[in-house]
């Protein structure tokens, strides 16, 4: 089963920024001042949110390898013997911060030396004596299985992923800390998703909808428009994917008024205009697959008319591989009109 492009938005990572804040006060004044990216001059970054889960948008990138070997040379036996939940804690931000660098890098031996990061400080943070703390890890440690098992395309390190996350839950409840639980839920239906194009079955994708969901009644647009607009977005992506695997039409379009809702957000909430694009795309590429699957020839005919729109007035806002799909899709949804209207 060959699945559409979709675009895919990733959160915040809140855990990577502490992990740097934390740090930097450990490293000279000059590296400290570094870290701060130069916002004198604004340009527009039309891969914001769309890099994958150790994206930072408060800091420099150059700053990652200060603070590695700064949190590295900390790492004492002694200091883990006089305070081993601050050590544990220090393991916690070398993690987060090997996991940038390895997704920097595309390099497995760092997510592996993050994922080892995280084990060690499970040594210490407990369920029943640190349990806030236990389910941070347990979160940070799923959140690395799921960028490196979608990296090297592991089913196993993404069914490991879900049971980290899952973790993560036994402590993180809707009532007691909602955020971090929406944002669980996002994470999970985000590695159901990866998971399941692997698996090539519905069952996973299923999953993946029902945890998208369940954030999207943890969030609103006031207080978390671009959390909101991601769930909405990465839902339809999911009902697109399982349109095409079950060639169901209403499965496609539930995903179509999906990733309307995460562009209305996107134009409302007035968030950077290149994601409001990628809904956008995403949705033509939907009502794409609609057209060749329910054989319509007038949708097809729209779809071609919405790429060439997209193209002509979005070039600065689209990424140049996103602006070949458009091309593509749009001449396919050409060739699939002209196609139907022969066969009339």
């Amino acid at each position: 089963m060959n699945y559409s492009k979709t675009y895919i938005f990733y959160p915040d990572n809140r855990a990577l920024e502490r992990a740097i804040a934390n740090s930097t006060g450990m490293l000279g004044e000059e590296l400290a001042e570094a870290a701060t990216p130069d916002s004198k001059v604004t340009v527009a970054d039309n891969f914001l949110y769309t890099r994958g889960n150790y994206e930072q948008h408060r800091f420099s990138s150059n700053i990652l390898e200060s603070a590695r070997e700064a949190l590295e040379v900390s790492l004492t036996d002694e200091y883990r013997g006089q305070e081993p939940l601050a050590w544990a804690e220090t393991q916690n931000s070398l993690g987060n911060i090997l996991a940038a660098l390895g997704q920097q890098q595309s390099d497995v031996e760092l997510f592996e030396k993050a994922i080892q990061c995280f084990n060690n400080a499970l040594e210490e943070f407990n369920q029943e004596a640190s349990p806030l703390d236990w389910a941070a890890t347990q979160y940070n440690l799923g959140t690395a299985k799921q960028a490196l098992g979608r990296q090297l395309s592991d089913a196993k390190l993404l069914k490991q992923s879900t049971d980290a996350y899952t973790n993560a839950l036994l402590v993180w409840t809707k009532d007691t800390t909602p955020l971090e639980w929406a944002l669980t839920m996002h994470q999970l239906g985000a590695t159901f998703h990866a998971h399941g194009k692997l698996l090539k079955g519905s069952r996973t994708f299923e999953k993946s909808v029902v945890a998208y969901k369940n954030a999207l009644a943890g969030l609103d647009a006031d207080n978390y428009a671009f959390e909101l607009a991601a769930t909405h977005n990465n839902c339809g992506a999911v009902l697109h994917n399982l349109g095409e695997s079950e060639e169901n039409p209403e499965r496609l379009e539930e995903a179509i008024r999906s990733y309307e809702t995460a562009l209305t957000v996107c134009m409302e909430q007035q968030l950077p205009i290149h994601l409001a694009v990628l809904c956008r795309v995403n949705k033509s590429t939907a009502r794409s697959v609609l057209a060749e699957l329910t054989k319509d020839a007038a949708l097809a005919d729209d779809v071609a008319d919405e790429f060439e729109l997209i193209i002509e007035c979005f070039p600065h806002a689209l990424q140049p591989l996103c602006l070949k799909h458009c091309e593509e899709q749009m001449n396919k949804a050409k060739s699939l009109e002209s196609e139907l209207d022969e066969g009339c």
